[in-house]
């Protein structure tokens, strides 16, 4: 039996892809997760096979919860579910260790079969994504050094949704000097010192979408 955490802000969604992995005899929801944090809880409660997270969550990405998963050393193999096919954004999924990439548009037929093939150790990307990124996967170069930590990032994302300095102590389990700390590293690596230019930094970078 794979067992299966599925991630998605749309409740939606999350029931649809329920719906048809419960038609699965192999196959097991074990937990459901409306944002990235809730991702994370839900994948130590239940250690899931396979946790299938949308790019596209509030509080952590989809990218950032994938890139803290792949760190365990009991982590589920990760799933990303995007609308996005460019190379840019499967590149940064394969190198923080996702191993399938499933375009929204191709879910319902590709899900099922992502699971399968990831639970088993293989890599699967939609049909949709573009054989240039398929090679550059095959044959990777050396990734784009980010300048941000993985708490930076995680930061950045709460800044950019409005978050202020009080809420995003909050949330990470820190002081609020400590937020503040971590904000004010960021804006002088990015060189960026107004919200609205690190809100414009996310989206460029598909930490958030606009």
């Amino acid at each position: 039996m794979i067992r299966v955490l599925l991630a998605d802000d749309h409740v939606l969604v999350r029931e649809g892809l329920r719906a048809l992995l419960a038609r699965e005899a192999d196959m097991q929801v074990v937990a459901e997760a409306g944002d990235g944090r809730e991702a994370l809880q839900a994948a130590r409660a239940t250690r899931p096979d396979v946790a299938a997270l949308d790019l596209s969550m509030p509080l952590l990405n989809g990218l950032e919860a994938a890139r803290q998963m792949a760190a365990w050393e009991w982590g589920p193999r990760i799933i990303l579910l995007t609308v996005h096919a460019e190379d840019r954004y499967v590149l940064e999924a394969v190198r923080a260790g996702v191993r399938g990439y499933v375009l929204k548009r191709e879910a319902a037929a590709d899900l099922v079969r992502a699971i399968r093939e990831v639970a088993s150790g293989s890599v699967y990307l939609s049909p949709g994504i573009s054989a240039a990124v398929v090679e550059a996967v095959r044959w990777p170069r050396a990734p784009r050094e980010d300048p941000l930590t993985s708490r930076e990032r995680e930061v950045l994302q709460l800044v950019a949704e409005g978050k202020t300095t009080k809420e995003i102590a909050g949330l990470l389990g820190v002081s609020v000097k400590t937020a503040d700390a971590h904000r004010t590293r960021l804006m002088q690596k990015l060189d960026i010192h107004d919200i609205a230019g690190l809100t414009r930094y996310a989206i460029r970078h598909g930490i958030i979408q606009p």
